[in-house]
Order: C-alpha cells, then structure tokens, then sequence
C-alpha cells in the first residue's frame, strides 16, 4: 500500500491494485474564501498543490467523498474528474454529485474496488452540538489479502463511532484528519493533538498518519505541534504528519 499526502484531507492511495483519490480539493491557493468566523481569515487553500490537478485525477479506479464541505470536493475538482470513474459517497450527498455529471453511487454498506473491500464508517464533526450543524461526515476501511488494513477516519473528533471502528477492524494504519479545525471560542471539530494521542493509544500497533494540516485557515494545529507532542507522549515512532506531495508506503508487519 502507498498513501500519498496531495494537500490538506486529499489522499492518493494504491491498495490492492488499485488507484484511490479521497477527497479531492484542487483548486489553486487562495481561490476560495476563508473560511467566516476563524482567527485567520486568509483566502483558501492557504498552500499550493505539489503538482497538477489533472495529473491528480489521471489513471483513477475510483473516489471518495466524504462529505460535500468545499474543503473536501471543490470546484476545480468538480470539473476535472473523470465522468467514468465511479465515485462513491454518502447515500444522502450522492445525488448532488450525479447531477454535477459524476458517476456518483452510494457507499452505505460494503463495497469491492478490484481486490479490495471498503467499509463505510461514522464519525461526528465536532462536538454534539456543532457536530449536527456540521452535518455527517463518513471514514472509510479498506481491507484486502495481503494488504494493510487502512482506515480513513474522515472529519470527525475521537468519539464512539471512531472506536468502535477501530475496535471491530483492528486497522494496521489510520489516516485522521487533525488540524484542531475550529471557529472563533469553539472546540475543535476535528482531531486536536490530545485527541490523535488518544487514538493512538487505543490502537497500539497501528501507524497514525495525520492531515489536513496547513492549508485551511481555521485548521490552528502544526504539523511541527503535532510531531513535538506525540514525541513528548513516546509515540513519534507511531505517528507521522506528512508534508504536502509526501509518499508512504507500508506493508504488513
């Protein structure tokens, strides 16, 4: 398996023979708007992408979408991906994909991408409170012989579903969405550093690989604050924040 970091929660993942790309958000630095209510009100995405978005969405087998927040899926996306690769997404959000010309399909139940299995799973973005103005967000489990298994946790703060995911798949890798993502006075709606320490520590022999860092203004968290306190707590081995463009790749054992 090879994870690579583009930018921000957009993932390019080989795994089992095939090309994934997770949440897709490619338009040029500084092209959208901040984001309203956030201590830092610079225009989005804060970062360039390592390289070009058409070269992003070139020999896909398939997409994921989490969640429709623009940060996830935005315009630049919505016009260069390709109409006959199967993008999957939730049940409620995968109309709005069809109608932008996408091959879009519900992944409500477990789903096959060549060798693969990919397992929906919950989160909750935020707080209860901001979690349902924020609305649902889904992870994703990847599981193939031979491979890894990997979750994707998706937009979500460390809570029960993300345990309970964790506890019934046993992932050999989990890519968390870290940031410490938050308005002006509120918690976190995704994972702090406490939070992806506590993840960590609840799944001992998994690598954490950790994103959506850096290049969205209410995302406050560093990737340089992260490294320093997962090595305080004894887990630098175990987690890593990659840079933008960054490889992975791992196997089993």
């Amino acid at each position: 398996m090879r994870i690579a970091l583009v930018r921000h929660a957009t993932l390019l993942i080989e795994f089992a023979g095939s090309r994934l790309l997770v949440d897709p958000m490619l338009d040029d630095a500084g092209s959208q708007p901040p984001i309203p209510d956030a201590a830092d009100q610079s225009p989005n995405p804060l970062v360039d992408l390592p390289r070009p978005a058409e070269s992003i969405v070139s020999g896909l087998d398939a997409v994921v979408i989490s969640h429709l927040h623009p940060d996830h899926i935005d315009a630049t996306a919505m016009r260069v991906l390709p109409r006959d690769v199967p993008v999957w997404a939730q049940e409620a959000q995968a109309p709005a994909l069809t109608a932008q010309g996408l091959s879009a399909s519900p992944l409500n139940e477990p789903a096959t991408l060549g060798g693969a299995t990919l397992t929906p799973a919950g989160g909750q973005h935020g707080p209860p409170e901001l979690a349902r103005e924020m609305g649902p967000v889904m992870g994703i489990v990847l599981d193939a012989p031979d491979e890894p298994t990997l979750y994707i946790a998706g937009d979500t703060v460390w809570c029960d579903e993300v345990e309970q995911t964790i506890d019934a798949h046993a992932p050999d890798v989990i890519v968390v969405n870290a940031g410490a993502a938050q308005f002006t006075g509120s918690p976190p709606i995704t994972m702090d550093a406490d939070q992806v320490l506590t993840l960590a520590r609840h799944a001992p022999e998994a690598v954490v690989i950790a994103v959506h860092m850096e290049a969205v203004n209410h995302c406050v968290l560093t990737r340089a604050e992260l490294r320093a306190a997962a090595d305080a707590a004894g887990l630098g081995d175990r987690v890593i924040a990659p840079g933008d463009g960054e490889m992975l790749e791992l196997t089993t054992g």
